[in-house]
């Protein structure tokens, strides 16, 4: 991948990962993480791994974004309460961001050099038999417990819901 391409491509990662974190409406931090990924997407499609590419945008763009927007809107966040509460700690997220910006501006202004020049690919990279070799062999672990790491986190929403829906409707009814 050219580095004309990749940087850009980079740059605007970082821009909307910071929209991610940043954004007052959790319905603009989902969309901006979506943009995200689908960045990702793309850098993938330059290094010839289109499975991967393919992956990303409908495992992680698509479903699991569906996922988070589905729970966005089953604890109905339309008000952002605690932001601002925490100045020290944002504060440190911002000092942290501000650091990766500025190493990717040095990077790209050519003044900080790669670590290791990409070579070749190995052979069959992002093929579907090493993504599955990879995936259900040396990351199997990793990938159950995400798994019941999402699962885990839509019962606690759902129940979190009832919870503040049965609260408010005994707050209704006993007045």
């Amino acid at each position: 991948m050219s580095p004309y391409l990749f940087y850009p491509m980079a740059t605007a990662s970082v821009l909307f990962a910071l929209a991610v974190v940043l954004a007052k409406s959790p319905v603009r931090s989902a969309l901006a993480l979506v943009a995200v990924m689908s960045l990702l997407a793309v850098q993938f499609a330059f290094l010839q791994a289109h499975l991967l590419a393919a992956l990303q945008i409908i495992v992680y763009a698509g479903a699991v974004m569906v996922l988070f927007l589905f729970v966005i809107t089953l604890l109905n966040l339309e008000s952002d309460h605690g932001v601002g509460e925490k100045p020290r700690l944002s504060a440190i997220g911002f000092g942290a961001g501000a650091v990766v910006a500025g190493g990717l501006v040095m990077a790209m202004a050519g003044l900080v050099a790669p670590a290791a020049r990409a070579g070749a690919l190995p052979e069959g990279f992002g093929t579907t038999v090493v993504l599955a070799r990879q995936m259900f062999g040396r990351y199997l672990v990793a990938f159950e417990l995400t798994s019941i790491l999402l699962l885990v986190a839509v019962v606690g929403a759902v129940v979190l819901a009832k919870r503040t829906a049965a609260e408010n409707s005994e707050g209704v009814t006993g007045a």
